[in-house]
């Protein structure tokens, strides 16, 4: 064989080789593409079916209820006040710096929230370093389906109705970890897991007319209100928000943090 041939036979043969590696890399991807797609539809369909068991775990034990809440007449609790009572302020008038909390009860951030400094705000009010107001809303209820955030909303309103420390105290309550539930999980639809709750707070235990309130639904038009003014609410994209003075600040993570962010808005006594 000539030089110049087998010059060309070597050529042809790493041509060869070249085109079977190109092919089997082809395939190779292929074979990854398929898999990757599999995996992604598994996976799309897990999701969707734990979607759809939450939604079906999650269903309103009385279909209709709150539709009809919607459209009946308002009872406000006491200690609020504007339309419908969705005024909830707590602390002197005469106080000229404002704190105002955006919050859902389904709200794992506003547990975590309550947990590290919901005592830190409760007690700047009290001790008249601003008036502390509050807007709740109830749009997990319509995310992850059910009526927790709802009944939990009607339940505060009894509370805030016998007092507003009755109010804070069955907040903190409802957000501690001892009580609040995870996120997907409707337990605050249940009436009797409220109570339950609310018998850790002395001014609530045993205390009839809130226990009838909370079962006989008395605030539940209220609720549906309240949770209509958190919708309107302007510059809330999620909860918890914090505006002090009409500003949105940064939700504080320690009680050293929230005495920063409110000498930063120049809060002071």
């Amino acid at each position: 064989m000539s030089k110049r041939n087998s010059q060309a036979a070597k050529s042809a043969a790493r041509e060869r080789i070249r085109a079977q590696q190109e092919a089997e890399r082809k395939r190779e991807k292929r074979k990854r593409a398929a898999i990757v797609g599999v995996s992604i539809v598994g996976v799309i369909a897990i999701a969707g079916g734990v979607g759809y068991a939450v939604m079906q775990a999650n269903k309103p034990s009385k279909p209709g209820k709150w539709e009809k809440a919607a459209d009946a007449k308002v009872v406000a609790p006491a200690n609020t006040s504007g339309k419908n009572g969705t005024t909830l302020t707590l602390g002197k008038s005469s106080t000229k710096n404002t704190v105002h909390l955006y919050e859902d009860p389904r709200c794992p951030g506003c547990a975590a929230m309550e947990q590290s400094i919901g005592s830190a705000v409760d007690k700047g009010m009290k001790d008249g370093d601003y008036k502390l107001s509050f807007t709740i809303g109830t749009f997990l209820d319509n995310n992850l389906g059910g009526e927790g955030s709802k009944n939990a909303l009607s339940a505060l309103g009894a509370a805030l109705n016998v007092s507003p420390d009755a109010f804070l105290e069955f907040k903190t309550a409802l957000y501690s970890a001892k009580f609040h539930p995870q996120e997907s999980t409707d337990t605050f639809a249940d009436d009797d897991e409220l109570l339950k709750v609310a018998d850790t707070v002395d001014s609530l235990k045993d205390n009839k007319k809130f226990e009838s309130a909370v079962k006989k639904g008395t605030y539940d038009a209220w609720a549906v209100k309240m949770s209509d003014s958190f919708q309107d609410a302007e510059g809330v994209q999620s909860t918890p928000t914090i505006k002090v003075n009409g500003k949105v600040i940064e939700t504080p993570k320690t009680p050293d943090a929230w005495k920063a962010a409110l000498k930063t808005a120049g809060v002071t006594k």
